[in-house]
């Protein structure tokens, strides 16, 4: 029989993330200790998506190539644990931005967009966003992140983009590997998101706060229906009665 959950949003989320190599560098704090990159991440992005119940939440991951971490699941606790399972070198080291974004696009389904997605009523469209972390520049796979931005656009998918660590190319002086920020801030202009600079582990944590107010809105939607099974119930009295009725027997 079904039984009412948490209250559905409507909303569907795909993050996607940068696995580059660069996301090893060890310019974050956590905890009192100098951490890399990715520990930051993974820290303050698994908070988020737990935090996120009664959304469709799904992880990309890019590098050299993109792929779908976690599929677009109300299961936030699996989908944290995906983002806290990924591990640099396991898709490349360079950095796909626009394959990763074009990924995430596929896996917010542009069909659903008439009211067939979970939590839905009806005539009504399911709010959809990618939100796309990147520490570096696109210099790997086939597409160009601002034309894929600009489908999000016209799919009525918006982008946030978070462009991570201390250094851009605007005042890189020769470092190499540093955040594209007018990129990806391009991205989400066209796709009509917000772009958020993040330096340190409290920027990250200021951004993922604005970005849970941005998506706000959890009560939006019908509450989702998970089926229970109670038959287990009835069939163990059962056994318990045939038990009895046999032990009876045997006794007379």
């Amino acid at each position: 029989m079904p039984a009412a959950a948490l209250p559905a949003s409507g909303r569907e989320i795909m993050i996607a993330m940068d696995l580059s190599g660069s996301m090893e560098r060890r310019d974050f704090a956590l905890d009192g200790e100098t951490v890399n990159r990715l520990t930051a991440v993974k820290r303050v992005g698994s908070d988020f998506i737990r935090r996120r119940a009664g959304d469709r939440i799904g992880l990309v991951i890019f590098a050299d190539q993109a792929y779908v971490a976690a599929a677009p699941s109300f299961d936030t606790a699996a989908v944290a644990r995906a983002l806290d399972e990924a591990t640099i070198g396991i898709s490349g080291r360079s950095t796909g931005i626009g394959d990763g974004l074009g990924l995430a696009l596929r896996r917010l389904d542009p069909r659903d967009a008439g009211g067939d997605a979970a939590g839905v009523r009806p005539g009504e469209k399911a709010a959809k966003a990618v939100i796309l972390l990147s520490d570096g520049a696109n210099n790997a796979g086939q597409t160009a992140p601002k034309d894929v931005a600009e489908l999000a656009k016209e799919l009525g998918i918006k982008v946030y983009t978070i462009a991570l660590g201390p250094r851009d190319m605007a005042d890189a002086d020769g470092e190499q590997d540093v955040v594209d920020t007018e990129t990806l801030h391009d991205m989400a202009q066209a796709s009509g998101g917000e772009a958020f600079r993040v330096r340190t582990t409290e920027d990250l944590v200021r951004v993922a706060d604005a970005i849970d107010r941005l998506e706000g809105g959890r009560a939006l939607a019908p509450p989702l229906p998970l089926r229970r099974d109670l038959w287990p119930w009835p069939a163990a009295l059962a056994l318990l009665a045939a038990a009895a009725l046999l032990a009876s027997r045997r006794a007379a």
